[in-house]
């Protein structure tokens, strides 16, 4: 699958999003070593502290269905620029490794890609507590 197939997927899949509070929607797909697709869109709460975002969502049905071995994640949000996942989600990427490949973008013709130790150096892993 190319780069460029997977932000349309995002886009599709960002479309499901329910964000009645903010508007702003996010689309995610993991590719797994494997060749396995998982989506995700964000999911909002009138709480706020249960709301999730696309990123977690993807990758939790990859893990929920045995798939731990990601590759890349690519990432569409609602706006006229590249949306970047947030701290948390880059954290809970890194859970599952620090060279995934990060494609963010806002259509199939714009996008970046980046490693995920670009986008958080000096992270903390798993292997830190072994």
């Amino acid at each position: 699958m190319t780069d460029a197939s997977l932000i349309e997927l995002a886009i599709e899949v960002r479309d499901k999003a329910y964000t009645p509070y903010s508007k702003f929607k996010v689309g995610a797909v993991v590719l797994t070593k494997e060749g396995k697709l998982f989506t995700g869109c964000n999911i909002e709460s009138v709480s706020y502290s249960p709301t999730i975002c696309a990123e977690r969502v993807a990758i939790s049905k990859a893990i929920s269905e045995g798939y731990g071995n990601i590759e890349t994640i690519a990432i569409v949000g609602s706006l006229s620029k590249i949306s970047y996942p947030c701290g948390v989600c880059r954290q809970f990427i890194r859970e599952f490794g620090e060279n995934i490949r990060v494609i963010v973008g806002i259509s199939p013709s714009q996008y970046k890609v980046h490693t995920l130790k670009e986008l958080l150096p000096y992270s903390f892993g798993p292997e830190a507590i072994k």
